[in-house]
């Protein structure tokens, strides 16, 4: 598997992986691999979430030429193998830590920003008509252990008392009542404004939008070579070049190793895994009891996310292997298996279906940056922690405001300053070997 701490960039052609999001596949709208020079207003590296809304919006509200250059398909790093949870936020800053950071009028238009990027994504499914299996249903935070409740009920109340908005702390009762029948959960905080989606069939609807906005999209088009000109900057592919006054990196955990100096060892690509069951039978949901829609998640320091999928079967979700080319090792799965029962012990012995990994992008201070070079006209977002569906689209709209309207950009701190170089940077693999180590052990 790629591995995006090893590799410069990823290479073509590998197509998608065997999973589930795949199986009822769209038509997908027309592209084609970059056999000739190009030329552009601006270059976006990456069809994913980020660069697809970005490159829609500089088009459709900015007048831009736009073209978007992807290492293999539409979707196919982060965006398209994600579990597809639409929630508020990214990073791994929670309310406490934000108000503790920034205070709290700062921490509370942070929030109010995560409720905007859901407000985002729904706008581009209605706009664009997007057939995405949207499911409405909520987000529920579990509490694992009951040292854990406490800090969910004080965000809870926070949440309402102080921000207005409609979320509440349910108690384990609560959970058992109107959520699910799960194992060892001592309550949480719901919020009902989340939603689930097709996350593949989400971003080929983007790319859709944007190209009818008259954006061109390349697929099976990496970047291997990057000059810095006097006029602007010329991307090289295995076949192509693209000429574009300035450059958008929308390429978030599948960043590699060469691609820029403004990206290079600001980031962290962690592996999170998926399994997707067989189907469940009536007798294995009503033990389950699972809340159609409901989209789950325990404060675990390596989580456990998963939902119940249109079709009855449970995705379960965690964190993987430590490099890529271990992600496919079956003790991976086998973990995901064993956390799926501890969760709902009827589930023990049930079948597999899928199992497929994908790097997320985690950042050294915990929370994502939409930056720029402004001299070298070079701008990014990245660094979601592995919770950026909602705020990746919405990130794509806010680096077109960058770079065509900076004077409305709300005042936050995700474009106040750029992303931190990780110290010790070749020892990254071996801290989170050890913090995996603990977590284990704590939990």
């Amino acid at each position: 598997m790629y591995d995006p701490l090893v590799e410069p960039n990823p290479q073509p052609q590998q197509g998608y992986p065997s999973f589930y999001w795949a199986k009822d596949m769209p038509v997908q709208p027309s592209t084609s691999t970059l056999q000739k020079t190009a030329s552009a207003d601006i270059a976006v590296i990456g069809a994913g979430y980020t660069g697809l809304s970005a490159a829609y919006h500089l088009s459709h509200h900015y007048n831009k030429s736009v073209v978007v250059l992807e290492a293999n398909e539409t979707g196919w790093g982060c965006s398209g193998r994600n579990a597809g949870f639409v929630l508020p936020g990214t990073g791994r800053l929670s309310l406490a830590d934000m108000e503790k950071k920034w205070g709290a009028a700062t921490a509370k238009n942070v929030f109010n920003e995560y409720m905007t990027s859901i407000d985002t994504v729904e706008q581009m499914i209605d706009f664009g008509n997007i057939d995405c299996d949207k499911v409405p249903g909520g987000y529920v935070k579990l509490a694992h252990r009951r040292a854990k409740v406490a800090s969910l009920r004080s965000q809870a109340e926070m949440l309402s008392a102080q921000y207005g908005e409609s979320v509440k702390f349910v108690s384990s009762k609560e959970v058992q009542r109107d959520f699910m029948n799960s194992a060892n959960m001592f309550g949480g905080i719901y919020f009902d404004r989340c939603f689930g989606v097709n996350p593949l069939k989400l971003a080929l609807g983007y790319q859709t939008m944007a190209t009818n906005a008259g954006v061109t999209t390349y697929t099976n088009s990496p970047v291997v070579n990057w000059q810095h000109k006097t006029d602007g900057h010329l991307l090289h592919t295995p076949s192509g070049q693209v000429q574009a006054e300035k450059v958008v990196i929308a390429t978030n955990g599948y960043t590699g190793t060469n691609l820029n100096d403004l990206v290079s060892q600001r980031h962290f690509p962690v592996l999170s895994s998926i399994i997707v069951t067989r189907p469940l039978n009536e007798q294995e949901l009503n033990a389950v009891q699972i809340k159609f829609g409901l989209m789950a998640m325990d404060t675990r320091r390596k989580k456990y996310y998963y939902r119940l999928l249109p079709d009855n079967r449970i995705l379960f979700g965690g964190r993987g292997s430590i490099t890529g080319k271990h992600a496919k090792d079956p003790i991976n799965k086998q973990r995901l298996l064993e956390g799926l029962s501890s969760t709902f012990p009827i589930l023990k012995e049930i079948t597999v279906d899928y199992f497929w990994s994908g790097w997320v992008s985690a950042t050294f201070d915990n929370y994502p940056r939409v930056g720029s070079n402004q001299q070298q006209d070079v701008f990014y977002s990245m660094g979601y922690c592995g919770s950026g569906l909602a705020f990746s689209t919405l990130a794509g709209k806010r680096l077109a405001q960058r770079i065509c309207e900076p004077e409305s950009l709300p005042n936050l701190p995700f474009w106040q300053s750029e992303l931190p170089k990780y110290p010790f940077s070749r020892f990254k693999r071996l801290g989170l070997t050890a913090y995996y180590a603990l977590a284990s052990i704590r939990e």
